[in-house]
């Protein structure tokens, strides 16, 4: 998946929002290996193209998503008491809110857009990837190594980013994954919807939306973009999986 996002920063097969209105609906074949949209648009090209989309907004939904939630997830568990309360508190509120609703909202009040889009998923992985973060500081801060650290005179930052943080990354890069596919899934929902990426821009669950009306006529514009949601989300869910078992010491 990764390779077609690159590939299609160089090449696709033709111009993704060309249209040309006597080949629509055109079935596979060698000169449109996945067929032809209701715009006569080539399908592939705009899959190859709205793989890009995908990586894009999935790797920096993560990174806004990982940045919040590692910063407020080790304050809290590092500083306990009512910093610590405070702080989980606002994140079980946005938590208590689904938060694909939470996206809406947000993508709502703004004009629907890609940059709206990255911002409300990210702010929406905030509260998961806090947690996370928020439960290893809380096991660290006490061990001996920590005490060591302090001891000596180590600054609270120092502590907390160069001695507990290192040793909590596993769950976090596992956590990391699992967002990505939420984000990718999200991003697809929210296109859906018609709050995601606009129109003529390709995107996987704009797609899915655009075909709903012509399944009957041709289900190969339904079925290419469905099939590479599914695959994708399915991939990085097995990455996440793997990367639990090889860094779990028990296992």
């Amino acid at each position: 998946m990764l390779m077609m996002a690159i590939v299609s920063l160089f090449y696709t097969p033709y111009d993704p929002n060309a249209m040309n209105a006597k080949d629509k609906f055109l079935s596979p074949s060698w000169s449109h290996l996945l067929g032809t949209d209701n715009f006569g648009r080539d399908i592939l090209s705009r899959i190859l193209q709205g793989s890009r989309t995908a990586f894009y907004v999935g790797f920096l939904a993560v990174g806004i998503g990982l940045s919040g939630g590692i910063v407020i997830g080790a304050a809290a568990g590092y500083m306990g008491g009512w910093a610590d309360e405070a702080l989980m508190r606002i994140m079980d509120a946005m938590m208590a809110l689904p938060g694909i609703l939470l996206a809406l909202m947000l993508i709502a009040v703004f004009q629907p857009n890609l940059t709206n889009t990255i911002i409300a998923i990210g702010v929406m992985a905030i509260p998961g990837m806090s947690r996370i973060v928020r439960s290893g500081f809380v096991q660290c801060r006490e061990l001996p190594y920590v005490k060591a650290a302090r001891s000596i005179g180590a600054s609270h930052l120092s502590i907390m980013f160069r001695h507990i943080f290192p040793n909590i990354m596993s769950p976090v890069i596992v956590a990391a994954s699992l967002s990505f596919s939420g984000a990718i899934l999200a991003e697809a929902g929210l296109s859906y919807l018609g709050l995601g990426i606009q129109p003529p821009d390709p995107s996987w669950g704009r797609m899915l939306n655009e075909a709903q009306s012509h399944m009957s006529r041709a289900p190969w514009y339904t079925l290419a973009p469905g099939i590479m949601i599914t695959m994708t989300v399915l991939g990085f869910n097995l990455l996440a999986d793997g990367m639990r078992d090889k860094r779990d010491p028990r296992g």
